[in-house]
Parts: C-alpha cells; sequence; structure tokens
C-alpha cells in the first residue's frame, strides 16, 4: 500500500481532468444529479444509479427521482429506467445505493427517504437487471434504534466483504456522523459496534458533518472514503467536500486528511461541493464517480481515473 503523500501526491492531478456521466435535467442552480452508485454484470456492463434533484421544492425533499443508467464503457451511460417518488410513494430520495445479491447473483437497490417524516434506509426486491426493479417494492430496513440514538439514517453506502453486507450510512443526530450496520441478506442489519458512537468523530476540518462515502479494497486494508463540512463554512449542510481515512477492520478508522479536504470542486459555484462519490477498481484503474458542483449552481456527475502506477495502491 502506498499513498505518496496525502495533499501531494501525483493522483491527485488525476482529479483535474473529468469526463461527465450524467447532467441535472435542468442546467440551473440547485437542479443536481448527483450520488451515483455503480455496479457491473457478468458482460462487463457498468449500472449507475443516481438521485435526481430539482429546485423547485422545500428543502430535504428535492430529490425526485432514481435514475438507472447503463454504459457499455462506464464513461458515457444512457438513462434506461426511473423510480419516481410518486410512484412508491414517497416524500422524496437522497443517495441510493446499487451492488450484486452475493448470493443470487441479483441486483439490489436500496435508497432512502424520509417515510413518516424520519428518515430512513428502503430496500426495493431483487432484480435480474437494474432496470427492472419495481417502486412499489420499497420497505424500511435500517430506522431509528430507540432514544438516545440518530433519529434517524440516509444516503447508504453498502459493500460485500467475505459474504457479509457492510452498510455505512448517515446518522442523524445535532450534526451528521457515520455509522456502520453489518448484515447478511439486506432486510435485517445490526450496527457493529455501540450504536451510540460514531464512527468518525468531528474535528479538525469537518466540524460540522462527518459522513461516510465509500471503501475501496487496498489489498491490507480498506481507503475510507468520508465527507464533511466545516462549521465556518458557507451553507455547511450542502457545502460538502472529501476527505480520506485507512481502515483494516472496516470499522476502526484513521483520519488521513484531518486538516483539509482533499477535494473540493474544481469548478465552484456559491459552494464547492465534491461528495457521494463511489471508487471501484476497474481493471488496473480506479475509477471515481461524484457528484461535483458547476459554476452555475447546478450538480453533474463526473468520471475521474486513477492509473494503478499513480501512487495510490
Amino acid at each position: 500500500m502506498s499513498f505518496s503523500g496525502i495533499g501531494q501526491s501525483d493522483w491527485l492531478a488525476c482529479f483535474e481532468r473529468w469526463h461527465v456521466a450524467a447532467r441535472p435535467d435542468r442546467d440551473e442552480a440547485e437542479w443536481w444529479a448527483g450520488a451515483p452508485s455503480v455496479t457491473r454484470d457478468d458482460d462487463g456492463v457498468f449500472w449507475m444509479a443516481a438521485r435526481m434533484r430539482t429546485a423547485d421544492a422545500p428543502l430535504g425533499l428535492r430529490g425526485y427521482e432514481i435514475r438507472i443508467y447503463r454504459s457499455d464503457d462506464g464513461m458515457d451511460f444512457e438513462a434506461v429506467h426511473s423510480i419516481r417518488r410518486e410512484d412508491v410513494p414517497v416524500p422524496g430520495f437522497e443517495r441510493p445505493a446499487l451492488l450484486r445479491n452475493p448470493a443470487a447473483g441479483r441486483f439490489m437497490l436500496f435508497a432512502c427517504s424520509p417515510l413518516d417524516r424520519v428518515w430512513q434506509i428502503v430496500r426495493f426486491d431483487d432484480a435480474d437487471r437494474p432496470d427492472r426493479f419495481l417502486p412499489d417494492t420499497a420497505r424500511s430496513v435500517i430506522g431509528p434504534l430507540g432514544d438516545g440514538l440518530p433519529v434517524g439514517y440516509k444516503d447508504p453506502f453498502i459493500i460485500e466483504v467475505e459474504g457479509r453486507l457492510h452498510c455505512y450510512v448517515i446518522g442523524i443526530t445535532d450534526h451528521e456522523r457515520a455509522y456502520h450496520f453489518v448484515g447478511d441478506g439486506g432486510d435485517a442489519w445490526e450496527p457493529v459496534g455501540s450504536p451510540a458512537r460514531p464512527i468518525l468523530d468531528l474535528g479538525g476540518w469537518h466540524t460540522h458533518a462527518v459522513r461516510p462515502a465509500c471503501v475501496l479494497p487496498l489489498g491490507p486494508g480498506w481507503l475510507f472514503i468520508y465527507e464533511g463540512s466545516a462549521a465556518e463554512w458557507p451553507d455547511p449542510a450542502y457545502n460538502i467536500a472529501t476527505g480520506l481515512g485507512y481502515t483494516m477492520d472496516l470499522h476502526d478508522v484513521m483520519d488521513l486528511t484531518p486538516n483539509a479536504p482533499a477535494l473540493k470542486s474544481p469548478t465552484p459555484g456559491r459552494l464547492a461541493a465534491w461528495r457521494y462519490s463511489h471508487w471501484m477498481w476497474v481493471d488496473d484503474e480506479i475509477r471515481v464517480y461524484a457528484e461535483v458542483e458547476c459554476a452555475n449552481g447546478a450538480h453533474e456527475i463526473r468520471v475521474f481515473r486513477i492509473p494503478k502506477d499513480a501512487g495510490l495502491s
């Protein structure tokens, strides 16, 4: 494993070049295409689930659709399926999680929504292909656990490791924090460690929020990609940047970027958001799919490529 100096290494230069994978339905401020989750099928086809967001709704309820995209090369995507909030029905969506069912080989889709005004993780029935998920099969699988614990959970990232599913979510308390659940089939989940203890603390540059983004296998251990914001930043609930951590056990995380984020939008608008990133190995490179702020305040999904010899392995 080599990080070549976080903040200085050659691999960070890879984020100065990108390809746009998906754009919002309107190229205007507060219209966002984002929160990508990407997987591949047995034929090598890339599938991406993304949250589409409108400016014309109350804050917290602007995610109007989970859109499913297909791509042969993982760069240029075509929209092939839509799960609209009114078809479920739910008040709105935030980040989805798309992956292969490790036991059955079918596709799994998770999302989050404020059911009964409480943010919960929901799951749809598995499907043979991601363009065949049925909206009306959504049901809650992770909700509030009791007094003194987070009042809701949102924005899942799910990874399968050695036959078990690990789910990283935002737990909503007085701040947004990162929590870890584990399960086998996808319907029943239990917290790892104390359900009252987040896996990353506020501090350093992330004093307002610190949230899970992705986990990337590195051989020995995993790169833990997180995101957060500082209390003094403009609009820190949405002005989210990305940092890096490292874990050997998928739970105890060492913060590699405690003093400053590694990644912020190179095309800032009112904010400089670089968030909801999904990192995955594709042959001999790392592909990174992220929601990034544009100069006009819209958000788009960008693809970045990190060669294996760029210093992160």
